[in-house]
């Protein structure tokens, strides 16, 4: 009998949570074939078996949460006749928490331990209350930092359906400590009972668990009342903290990439029929980027706490548009190891995952340094937000043809040009406008002494 675990899904994943499940008792496995889908903090992801054979057990049902290593499912590698027709006995297989709660004695994670433990006379909390489910390493948590259950059924949860995530548990503690008083949050009213427009007011719940009060909308009768999905809320949540953490400053300049235009209108051809890749501007805008980053590479570090972390290497995230609206970061790792070549199949490689959800983990960790094309929404340029922890992140606007004055042996000329605006946010407490201007117009520069003779 095998044991189907939860993988490790990255460094910072810890649990997820079981969207569904692809295999029933009793169905047929393949090797490799997918058998159930988690979610992450990070990514969803597919967990694929090991061996092939039959699905004989099915340790937690959709929607719960499994940790790292934790067993799944049992799965029979013999010859073994599906469970309903060769049932296995029930003792022999350990059952999930669901069905065979045990003490709590884990551990806390390293992050929880800033307090000391609530007194031993303070009731357990419930692995579940009302519609609401919390975790393992959660219940631990709240019995590490003295956390009531009233208190953890005041949390607003940023997980699936509202479910309360470690980040959730430590902003609260954060909250408390400061002073501040968090309060339930307000359901909703459906659209039915939607009352006549009112004057907006401020919502006592803090946005995003930031501790910030945002005021409530006006809801007028026939609007729809939506739940942002799992992953809005984390990108919600991410956006908010970058803006409340790191004093952002944009800086602007226009490059002329006429050149790489008629270079690459010149070669896109010959290079798709030789490689089957497609060439897009941007590989040929990350390789500038690299080369900027290698001449400023305090551009290229991370901030924690008081610290600064200068990265060795340079690992590109490329920020890009999934089918739902929502937006992730797959991460070039090493870009600066790559050649123009290797460059644009790494930026379609990851392109293509994320147009078909088939990202893992590891694909989006790791970046030192963001890149993300406005210009491809029509947009000419941007103020993006900062991906923490890293310092800064560069907008590409649109590709425009623009009258411009060009210098020639004869006199200055007004001529037609292939003209873009760079957009560069940084976080000011530790990259200066000095070095922040000079970054993004070394890009651009970069970008206009393009060889046009080039060979890829």
């Amino acid at each position: 009998m095998f044991e189907l675990t939860m993988p490790k899904m990255g460094e910072s994943v810890a649990e997820a949570t079981i969207t569904q499940w692809l295999k029933n008792e009793g169905d047929a496995i393949a090797l490799d074939e997918s058998v159930l889908t988690i979610a992450t903090d990070k990514v969803d992801s597919d967990i694929p078996s090991p061996v092939a054979g039959v699905l004989m057990k099915k340790l937690f049902n959709e929607n719960d949460v499994i940790q790292v290593g934790q067993v799944i499912a049992h799965i029979e590698t013999g010859t073994a006749q599906p469970a309903a027709s060769n049932p296995q006995p029930e003792t022999s297989n350990p059952q999930p928490e669901t069905s065979n709660p045990q003490p709590e004695t884990t551990s806390p994670k390293p992050e929880a331990r800033n307090q000391e433990p609530a007194a031993s006379s303070q009731a357990p909390v419930a692995k579940g209350s009302g519609s609401r489910f919390y975790s393992p390493l959660v219940r631990s948590m709240a019995a590490q930092e003295g956390l009531s259950q009233a208190d953890l059924d005041q949390i607003d949860g940023s997980g699936q359906d509202g479910r309360v995530t470690k980040h959730d548990v430590l902003a609260y503690l954060a909250q408390r400590a400061s002073g501040a008083v968090l309060r339930p949050a307000a359901t909703a009213p459906s659209v039915a009972e939607v009352p006549a427009p009112a004057t907006p007011k401020v919502s006592e719940t803090p946005a995003t668990g930031h501790g910030f009060k945002a005021p409530t909308p006006t809801v007028f009768p026939g609007d729809e009342i939506r739940e942002m999905d799992r992953m809005r809320k984390l990108i919600a949540d991410h956006m908010v903290m970058s803006k409340h953490v790191a004093p952002h400053v944009t800086s602007f300049v226009e490059a002329d990439v006429t050149a790489i235009v008629r270079w690459r209108e010149k070669v896109k051809g010959s290079y798709e029929k030789r490689e089957g890749e497609k060439l897009t501007f941007t590989p040929i805008f990350m390789e500038a980027v690299v080369k900027a980053i290698k001449d400023f590479p305090n551009i290229n570090v991370s901030v924690d706490g008081n610290n600064v972390v200068y990265h060795k290497p340079i690992n590109l995230g490329m920020a890009t548009a999934l089918p739902s609206g929502n937006l992730i970061v797959p991460v070039i790792k090493n870009a600066d190891r790559l050649s123009l070549s290797g460059m644009t199949k790494e930026v379609n490689e990851l392109a293509n995952k994320a147009r078909t959800n088939a990202l893992k983990p590891d694909d989006i960790q790791g970046g030192t340094y963001t890149v993300t094309n406005v210009g491809s929404f029509g947009n000419i340029l941007g103020t993006p937000i900062i991906n923490q922890p890293q310092v800064a992140i560069l907008a590409l606007g649109a590709i425009r043809k623009m009258p411009a004055v060009v210098e020639t042996a004869e006199g200055d000329v007004i001529a037609i040009r292939h003209k873009m605006f760079l957009s560069h946010s940084y976080d000011h407490r530790v990259v200066d406008g000095a070095l922040g201007g000079m970054f993004v117009r070394r890009v651009a520069d970069y970008l206009e002494q393009w060889d046009p003779n080039r060979e890829i």
